[in-house]
């Protein structure tokens, strides 16, 4: 049976209708027009588009593409966010490195991380998840803002961050990155697929070993813990005429160590160390089945799977868990007009938490304490209807309903509203309601590293509302288009956990919300190509994000009261080499009540100041590989005492999560991309 181009990409699309919470838009570097004529036997006028694409969806999202990634080193998912003026990341702490995204002001507990639309890195993974998704394999990045489809589940408040890997049916061939850094990291990275008619098969390998010991700032600890993994992952799919199957397996080691050692403090006796061992185990199916190509109608089956052990110790404490995933979601989707689609589903979700802390000392053998083991299953069902008229007037209304096993049943109401009178004009409205289970000690182990005391309440299931309005514009000015978009968020919270650095200055206290929980964003962005090859895009955001603590509403401490971004990026006509550019401007913000020490001084100022960093990358590019050579934090701006009371790291009064800023300084780095059967 012989089966044409065309439709196999009918089949694809019906797959991305099914498994997909948006429709995506590929965005290619390049757009190539070839004219035959007598006299020439082929022209090509080329045209660079931007990298960062403004979906045409009903929701606010923004495709990050795989040539927006090429910009800077983008060793994972936690550096690529670079030249995005929404995201930021952050580290949580001055010793473990583990980082987090803020989105809208507020921490990436409540963006859904989806993995090529099916949820992903939950609980124990979260604290260091964003390193387990290495830049080489990813193909784009969609972020969505604010409260997203009710396809994907009950979890997202913020927005969502689906991350679309390599495919196993992109052209044959085999990829390699290796890069090397000043701080003696290193990285090898590799890709490759074998097409076996309508079967395809991909390997994506990933090795990192961060083997230096640099203690900048002299504080007698690593200014960043050296990490060693290994990260495998194959994949399939099967492209038949009315069935599409994409499933694959991945397995990840790490070894993270950090804290004092003979190299940042020779003289210490016993050192504080920090030691975490992961091993992550995963899998993934999704089945499709085109039931009329004509009408878009499809019935798709997805599972997922993980296991993710860790093996944690801080100093005297340790910290080990043991957490197994399993998601099941079953969706049916159909055009019933021109005007009218349908979609609806049923899904269900398993979390099983085992947790063990652990004290060790010189006096006292090894004690530990078995927490009390979570489990919970929420089957779920959704209707979701959109209303499209014209791609000018775009309504989707969705609502679900599920049922915890530990906080039983509860309902996710979700509304999106586009109007676009003009291709130049498009403003968006969105309100939905998203609800989330803290996992309190899981997600925030690296707070154990603290020398404070940490006391977690009997935590209830966290409900908040996010309510979205926004603009985008394009105005013609000399032959080009000025981009321009605003937007404004609002979250509040009914019900959260608090992490309360006030209240105690000798305990971090997570606990129930008692009092009133917000946050406003408003962002302004603009981006406009000023010559051939060059484009520069400007962006600022306002947060004001505050929270009850003690009974007093205040401002959430250690965030940035607003972020100033500007990058350029240039490539010349002929392709061969290109420049980015990136400054950004974090604004000042709160930091934690200080105590007073034993002199009378408190401990830490009472605010944090506004700070600037400046990155940059040159690339060249041939026909078969690239060069590049870049630097981070030129500007060199570094926290000072991101580590509180170094000198005694077995005092109450030790403490490495105060950190508002970069932990170390400017930093090089170069790096050679290589392709063999593809083309760049």
């Amino acid at each position: 049976m012989t089966i044409n181009n065309s439709f196999i990409k009918k089949l694809v699309a019906g797959l991305a209708l099914c498994a997909a919470s948006h429709v995506s838009v590929q965005a290619q570097n390049d757009s190539v027009a070839t004219l035959d004529d007598q006299t020439l036997k082929e022209v090509q006028v080329v045209k660079r588009r931007s990298s960062t694409i403004k979906l045409r969806s009903v929701d606010n999202a923004t495709l990050i593409t795989g040539n927006e990634l090429l910009k800077a080193a983008c060793c994972n998912l936690g550096e690529s966010f670079t030249t995005n003026p929404s995201v930021d990341v952050n580290y949580s702490d001055a010793a473990t490195g583990a980082k987090q995204i803020k989105l809208l002001g507020l921490s990436g507990t409540y963006v859904q991380m989806l993995t090529e639309n099916l949820p992903n890195f939950r609980g124990a993974a979260a604290p260091y998840s964003l390193g387990y998704t290495p830049g080489p394999w990813m193909k784009s990045i969609m972020v969505s803002k604010g409260a997203s489809s009710v396809r994907n589940g009950y979890e997202s408040i913020t927005g969502q961050i689906n991350v679309e890997y390599l495919k196993p049916e992109d052209d044959e061939g085999v990829a390699v990155n290796l890069y090397g850094n000043t701080k003696s990291r290193l990285e090898a990275n590799a890709d490759g697929n074998i097409h076996l008619g309508q079967v395809n098969t991909e390997l994506l390998a990933h090795y990192e070993n961060d083997w230096g010991h640099h203690d900048d700032n002299d504080d007698g600890f690593l200014d960043q813990p050296n990490v060693r993994q290994i990260n495998l992952q194959n994949r399939w799919d099967y492209l038949g005429p009315v069935y599409v199957f994409h499933g694959g397996i991945g397995v990840l080691d790490e070894q993270r160590d950090g804290g004092q050692n003979h190299h940042t403090a020779p003289d210490v006796h016993h050192p504080y160390k920090i030691d975490i061992d992961t091993r992550r185990y995963e899998a993934y199916m999704k089945h499709a089945f085109i039931l009329d190509a004509d009408h878009g109608t499809n019935v798709a089956l997805m599972a997922s799977g993980s296991l993710h052990d860790v093996d944690a110790g801080y100093g005297l404490k340790g910290y080990d868990a043991d957490e197994k995933n399993g998601y099941l979601q079953l969706m049916y989707e159909t055009n019933l007009t021109p005007l009218h689609n349908l979609s609806a589903g049923l899904s269900l979700n398993h979390d099983y938490l085992s947790e063990k802390l652990k004290v060790n000392s010189e006096m006292l053998d090894e004690a530990s304490e078995e927490l009390a083991k979570w489990r919970e299953t929420t089957p779920g069902a959704y209707l979701q209807y959109t209303l499209n008229i014209d791609d000018k007037l775009v309504a989707m209304a969705g609502l679900r309903a599920d049922h915890s096993s530990h906080y039983g049943t509860f309902v996710t109401p979700r509304l999106h509203v586009k109007y676009a009178p003009t291709d130049y004009f498009t403003v968006r409205v969105s309100a939905g309601k998203g609800y989330r289970t803290p996992f309190a000690l899981a997600e925030n182990n690296f707070l154990l590293s603290s020398g404070r005391q940490l006391v977690v309440d009997d935590l209830e299931q966290e409900r908040a509302w996010n309510y979205g309005i926004s603009t985008s514009t394009s105005i013609p000015l000399a032959d080009k288009l000025l981009k321009l978009n605003a937007e404004y968020y609002y979250t509040h919270f009914s019900r959260q956990m608090v992490i309360d650095y006030d209240t105690n200055p000798q305990i971090i206290h997570l606990t129930n919300l008692d009092g009133r929980s917000y946050s406003h964003t408003f962002q302004v962005d603009a981006s406009y190509p000023i010559v051939d090859g060059l484009e520069l895009t400007a962006a600022y955001r306002l947060n004001d994000v505050r929270t009850t603590y003690g009974g007093k509403l205040r401002e959430k401490p250690l965030q940035s009261k607003y972020k100033g971004l500007l990058t350029a990026s240039y490539k010349t006509p002929l392709g061969l080499w290109q420049f980015d550019a990136t400054f950004q401007l974090n604004g000042g913000g709160r930091m934690p009540d200080p105590y007073t020490k034993a002199d009378g001084t408190p401990s830490w100022d009472n605010r944090f100041p506004a700070y600037g960093q400046l990155n940059a990358q040159v690339t060249r590019w041939f026909r078969h590989f690239s060069v590049y050579v870049g630097g981070e934090n030129l500007t060199a701006y570094r926290q000072d005492n991101p580590i509180i009371n170094a000198s005694d790291p077995w005092s109450s009064e030790f403490d490495p999560t105060m950190v508002w800023g970069p932990v170390h300084g400017r930093m090089f780095y170069a790096g050679i991309r290589l392709n063999f059967g593809r083309r760049l």
